[in-house]
């Protein structure tokens, strides 16, 4: 059996939801791994993202979004309002704010703006969609029909940064 690490750096826009289509990136990284039967495993390793399979709708909005993602964003917005202040929801609590001032000043790459972390709607629709999804490699070829496709969601609106997809490929 082979077993073969990947991983994708994303971009979220920091100002609505991020939804990436990695479809062809899965296929590419599946094709060079010579894996002809087989799973893949493609994960986030942030507790306000998810992996999602969903079909590809061809409409688009004004933000380049899919009709079906903006449907999705709708339909969230009415049950998790997105946390727009500290007494929108009880996360994250003086405990949690005191942790993370702390490894703000340690890690250079953590902000030091307090309002970054108003983002428990983001970790609540994380919890719900997961963080992950597997897949079917069979003969060589991704199992997910010919409308299917993957998506990495980054729920956290709140600021751009770079994310990272694992992908995990075994097979033979």
């Amino acid at each position: 059996m082979v077993i073969k690490h990947e991983q994708l750096i994303l971009e979220s826009n920091g100002v609505r939801v991020s939804y990436h289509n990695i479809t062809n990136n899965i296929k590419d990284i599946i094709e060079k791994s010579n894996i002809k039967d087989g799973m893949c495993v493609v994960a986030s390793s942030h507790t306000t993202c998810s992996v999602l399979f969903e079909e590809y709708v061809h409409d688009y909005d004004w933000n380049g979004d899919e009709f079906l993602q903006v449907d999705l964003n709708r339909i969230l917005n009415k049950l998790i309002p997105r946390q727009l202040t500290e007494s929108d929801y009880l996360y994250p609590g003086p405990k949690h704010v005191q942790f993370l001032e702390e490894l703000a000043a340690v890690d250079p790459t953590y902000p030091a703006d307090p309002a970054t972390i108003l983002n428990a709607d983001a970790h609540i629709r994380a919890s719900i969609f997961g963080s992950s999804e597997t897949f079917i490699i069979k003969n060589g070829q991704l199992q997910i029909g010919s409308v299917g496709y993957i998506y990495f969601i980054d729920w956290d609106q709140n600021r751009k940064r770079k994310r990272k997809c694992n992908i995990l490929l075994m097979g033979e």
